[in-house]
């Protein structure tokens, strides 16, 4: 919980959340004090220090009397991070998550906008989800805003809905809720701004393909303290969104980059793979013919084109692994494990022509035309699978 004059509320609301914490549940409350004029950080800092005293007084009580010593594992350890300056309400969240030693991450506001009475919600469903963003809604059929003027619902409202159609947040009716749950490892390899008002927005739009849920609430407006909603407030709101609707576009230009890298390669590797592929057909003719032609040796034409084929696999084989796949593995386990599963892949190939090319007759089309997609789709499968299982190739890349 970020803070900044909090004194009138904070003490309160840390008991309430205290006693609504599910049972069997370690957690830590951090609350992050932006340096607090009213001394709010003084009052969590005194807080922290009589409960230590309560609990050392309690081991030494312990000692004395062995037989009665229990451990509250409903209590919570409340930790106060304090900051020297006002650095903003994202850079205070990141802070009280980096103090944080948990699995699951739950963001509130400290000034009972946010009711204690949702939390155990917000962590059942995460619990239930554990890849999932939990969020408290106030958009959807259950939520609602109470104690806000008309104009504030109203650009509330407007901000939502920029954010989800300017940042295509199909998934989620509140996106700028500052309450909301969700798992440690979804943010790990996240980079964030510090400027901006929302860090769920920042989430939603960097942690792609993340599940959204969303559980319905009441928002109160402040009980007392300090307003965070100020002109200021809404031009950091706009530059966030405006930034990240750039993150996006720059996003979807890698990605789109990336996808035609990609695209390039597997057509070269097809390429080379059925260049190969006809280099085999013209040495296993080659063959075939000169050992019934008298030309190496007067073999019956079935034993010279079985010699043929197993030279065509072979030579197949491995200028697919040196050019084709650029695989510089030779180690003879390696190599004859691979040649093994590229002669078995060879002949399900061959199966699957036959069985195609019977299909087609029996269904009517003419030999040729059968022979050619019999063929192509035998060839197709042929390098899919060996990409796939000889030379342990992503199919797509």
């Amino acid at each position: 919980m970020p803070t900044y004059n909090e004194y009138e509320n904070i003490l309160q609301l840390v008991e309430i959340i205290k006693d609504k914490l599910p049972d069997g549940l370690f957690t830590e409350i951090i609350i992050v004090d932006d340096n607090s004029p009213d001394g709010t950080g003084r009052l969590i800092a005194n807080y922290i220090e009589n409960a230590l005293s309560k609990v050392c007084s309690g081991i030494q009580h312990a000692h004395e009397n062995s037989s009665n010593f229990a451990i509250n594992t409903r209590e919570s350890i409340v930790r106060l991070v304090r900051r020297e300056n006002k650095s903003g309400l994202i850079s205070a969240i990141l802070q009280g998550i980096k103090s944080s030693t948990g699995k699951y991450i739950l963001v509130m506001d400290a000034d009972f906008s946010h009711p204690p009475e949702t939390i155990p919600l917000l962590i059942n469903e995460l619990l239930r989800d554990p890849n999932s963003i939990v969020v408290a809604s106030r958009y959807i059929r259950g939520g609602s805003i109470r104690g806000w003027p008309y104009k504030r619902l109203l650009l509330s409202r407007l901000a939502a809905k920029i954010a989800i159609h300017g940042l295509k947040l199909c998934n989620i009716r509140d996106p700028i809720s500052g309450f909301f749950a969700f798992p440690r490892h979804i943010i790990e390899n996240i980079r964030f701004d510090t400027y901006g008002y929302k860090l769920l927005l920042e989430i939603l739009v960097k942690a792609q393909g993340v599940r959204v849920k969303e559980i319905p609430y009441t928002f109160i407006d402040r009980k007392s303290g300090e307003s965070k909603f100020d002109n200021r407030v809404m031009l950091d709101y706009v530059h966030a969104v405006w930034h990240l609707y750039r993150y996006g576009r720059e996003s979807k230009l890698v990605t789109a980059e990336e996808e035609k890298r990609r695209s390039v390669l597997f057509l070269s590797k097809a390429a080379r793979f059925y260049s190969v592929g006809a280099t085999g057909l013209l040495l296993n003719y080659i063959v075939s013919m000169m050992l019934t032609k008298g030309i190496i040796s007067n073999f019956w034409y079935l034993q010279a084109s079985t010699i043929g084929i197993i030279l065509s696999i072979t030579s197949n084989f491995f200028l697919n692994k040196i050019w084709t796949f650029e695989d510089r593995n030779f180690s003879p386990r390696n190599t004859l494990k691979q040649y093994g599963m590229f002669l078995g892949l060879s002949t399900v190939g061959g199966v699957v022509q036959l069985i195609l090319l019977y299909l087609f007759v029996q269904s009517g089309f003419q030999y040729t035309a059968s022979l050619v997609l019999a063929v192509a789709a035998a060839s197709v499968s042929n390098f899919l699978l060996n990409k796939k299982w000889t030379f342990r190739e992503k199919i797509w890349g």
